[in-house]
């Protein structure tokens, strides 16, 4: 049945769960699970249209990247019956001064939620004026996602949230964290199966292709399993790994166990952990050479050995100069030059050029950006067939990013049919208006149930799909795929327990907040911090500080109109310090600040590295006599952002201590004038520049005191009395 709305263009006919969604969203924030393509944004655009017109409240719609930004504005106001001026986008390239300004005048207002979550922390944006957040992938709200911090902040209001996600999450503990984060009281769900959904979805064919690899692949397999099983060995017999049947992530989680031993071992044992720390990163990159060996072929493999000599880290250099490693590159050099390929790569070609010949339109996704390039060579060789690579921003060593302005041009050209294989990285799962396509082409199988619907919802939306899977047999090929499908239906489980359990306790209990907030009762004092600083820092200052973020040139943190902080985690100060940086990073803060102040966060600074300990105690005391710098050593952010907090609201006691951004051209009183002088004297700081005006009650007696005179001050000896003297009494020469 038609829905007719004043602020909806013309008459439109949305299906049954599209409407029944919207009604119960209207009342409780609402998280709407279902499966690609079955209009969810088009459930936002109606609740938009209500909030809009019904409670005369702006609307905020979240979205992950700048392109799906773009695809929403596109959306929402093709439907929603405002001027386009009523309409705006707010991404990291849009400046300050200008959101204000579209924070003022906008209705429906489409961003990123980093810039959100920055202009909350900057006081830029009144969350009270909105009537509605549209969270999109709302899977990323738990961590420290921008979508956690909005949302906190929003629940302290009357603004309805809606979540909007096709991929929830198999781990019921983190949709637990999805769940609270955006504070929902309804949960929706939809799958293919659902009767009033059931119409609507296109059939998708999924199948997979195996393949076996080439005895000479096996043979190097068999080599550096021998070579993995020795580190392995190293690390469970320390206990640092449960078996010598790892996984990678348990290799990973290793570096943690293995830092916390060195950090709390006597000093004639901490050698045993430096040793397991390279066993460790050897482990790594002997897992991770597997892995493309099995999954991708021999070049990747090639690639990256050269890629670790390029590095020059010890474990690189030591296991580049093992005897097997030695021969095994011997053994894929000798593969490569017979041309012998995984033979996903040639069950691939055909693939593609069958359904090209077809006029089918394909996806072609890979992990590896390495992989990508080739295929693309490869495939442009071929009959009928036009291929075009998609990769991520990110540049590396002859591989140069794609811009978002490249990225859309790409999709444009793909969307007209300029080319009919779009071969892609994981950028293309979520985020970005890629037209639907006719197959999607997975080269390698992805251990995640979120990104696997992701890739396959490429295809499949307005009319059946086919989806093929590349695999080889006896590989972590084979581990990833049943992996991806235990979750997927782990997650199809998870969901519907979920919404069992919510249903029967009628929805989560909103706790009672009030408006009000600690600042509204006490002074806070104020804190100057940079705008690129950590955002866990910053969040939490927000509540118990007067905060004001601006871009900082020298120091991190301006607490006082004499104390500037520099911040930095332990492994930071570490590297910039074998990085010979640490010092030309510490001067600009010693110069321009009465009281320079470093804070190294984390863990224990001697712990990090395998590095000479004098070497760390010689660079502290130098910043400490050297540069005059206060080191303080902090646990956390938590620890960080509390000692800030209590050294500002001491300094802030005397009014003149108000921080302000070195540099700022701003009138000074008469006062602040004199103070300014008698600081030009030498080493007159600013506490010692008001004892003597107070002493000599101006500036003429203090030019006009004698030595004698000068040294009855407090902090002025006969050196320092010598040093004023000479600069008042000596001759100016021009030279």
């Amino acid at each position: 049945m038609a829905l007719t709305h004043p602020l909806i263009k013309g008459d439109i006919s949305p299906r049954a769960y599209q409407e029944t969604i919207f009604v119960k969203s209207k009342d409780k924030n609402t998280l709407a699970i279902l499966p690609t393509g079955l209009g969810k944004t088009y459930i936002g655009i109606l609740l938009a249209a209500y909030t809009l017109h019904s409670l005369e409240k702006k609307v905020l719609v979240l979205a992950p990247t700048k392109p799906l930004a773009e695809q929403h504005l596109k959306s929402f106001s093709e439907v929603i019956n405002l001027e386009k001026e009523y309409f705006s986008i707010l991404t990291g390239t849009v400046s300050p001064s200008k959101r204000d300004e579209l924070y003022d005048k906008s209705l429906v207002i489409i961003a990123t939620p980093q810039v959100i979550e920055n202009d909350i922390l900057a006081g830029r944006i009144n969350l009270n004026n909105f009537g509605l957040i549209i969270f999109d992938e709302a899977h990323r709200a738990v961590g420290d996602y921008a979508y956690t911090y909005i949302a906190e902040k929003a629940k302290s209001t009357n603004i309805r949230l809606l979540g909007l996600t096709a991929s929830p999450s198999s781990d019921k503990q983190k949709m637990k964290e999805i769940i609270n984060t955006l504070g929902i009281e309804n949960i929706e769900i939809r799958n293919e199966n659902s009767p009033d959904v059931k119409a609507y979805v296109q059939d998708v064919d999924i199948s997979w292709i195996s393949v076996k690899l080439p005895e000479e692949f096996l043979e190097i397999i068999r080599l550096l399993e021998v070579l993995l099983k020795k580190e392995i060995t190293i690390l469970k017999d320390l206990d640092f790994v449960s078996s010598q049947e790892v996984n990678k992530k348990e290799i990973l989680d290793a570096v943690l166990k293995i830092n916390n031993k060195i950090k709390n071992a006597p000093f004639n044992e901490k050698s045993i952990y430096y040793s397991a720390l390279k066993s460790q990163a050897k482990a790594l990159k002997i897992h991770h050479a597997l892995e493309l060996l099995e999954t991708q072929g021999i070049s990747p493999l090639i690639s990256y050995f050269k890629r670790m000599r390029e590095s020059k880290s010890r474990s690189s250099s030591e296991l580049l100069s093992d005897k097997t490693i030695i021969k095994i590159i011997t053994i894929a050099d000798k593969i490569n030059k017979e041309g012998i390929e995984h033979p996903k790569l040639s069950k691939l070609y055909d693939l593609v050029v069958k359904e090209a010949s077809n006029r089918k339109n394909m996806i072609v996704f890979s992990h590896y950006r390495d992989t990508t390039m080739r295929i693309v060579k490869e495939l442009n060789k071929l009959e009928n067939v036009k291929a075009e690579r998609f990769v991520g921003q990110a540049s590396k060593k002859g591989d140069e990013g794609l811009s978002q302005k490249k990225q859309k041009e790409i999709i444009d050209k793909f969307r007209s049919g300029e080319f009919n294989v779009l071969v892609a990285t994981s950028v293309a799962e979520e985020g970005l208006d890629i037209p639907e396509v006719d197959m999607v082409i997975l080269f390698e199988p992805v251990p995640s149930e979120i990104r696997s619907i992701q890739r396959r919802g490429r295809t499949a939306r307005k009319r059946s799909g086919e989806v093929v899977i590349l695999m080889a047999e006896k590989t972590r090929d084979e581990g990833y795929y049943w992996a991806s499908k235990k979750k997927e239906k782990q997650m199809k489980n998870t969901v519907m327990e979920i919404n069992r359990e919510f249903r029967n306790n009628e929805g989560i209990v909103k706790e009672e907040t009030s408006q009000s907030t600690l600042k509204d009762f006490i002074h806070l004092p104020e804190i100057i911090a940079d705008d690129r600083e950590d955002k866990k820092v910053l969040k939490i200052l927000s509540e118990i500080s007067t905060l004001k973020i601006n871009r900082l040139e020298i120091g991190d943190y301006i607490i006082s109109n004499r104390v500037g902080v520099e911040r930095k985690s332990s492994n930071d100060f570490i590297e910039s310090l074998i990085a010979g940086k640490l010092f030309s990073q510490l001067m600009p803060l010693s110069k321009t600040f009465e009281i320079p102040i470093l804070i190294v966060e984390g863990e224990d600074i001697y712990s990090i590295r395998n590095m000479d300990e004098r070497s760390i105690r010689g660079a502290i005391i130098s910043a400490m006599i050297d540069f005059r710098i206060r080191i303080i050593f902090t646990k956390n952010q938590e620890e960080t952002s509390k000692l800030l907090v209590e050294i500002s609201s001491r300094e802030q006691k005397e009014k003149e201590r108000i921080p302000s951004i070195r540099g700022e051209k701003k009138v000074m009183s008469l006062k602040e004038k004199q103070i300014f002088i008698i600081e030009g004297l030498p080493e007159v700081s600013s506490v010692l520049s008001r004892r003597l005006l107070d002493k000599f009650g101006s500036v003429f007696g203090v030019f006009n005191a004698d030595e004698h005179q000068l040294k009855e001050v407090e902090g002025v000896g006969e050196i320092k009395a010598k040093k004023i003297k000479e600069v008042i009494d000596s001759k100016y020469e021009d030279i």
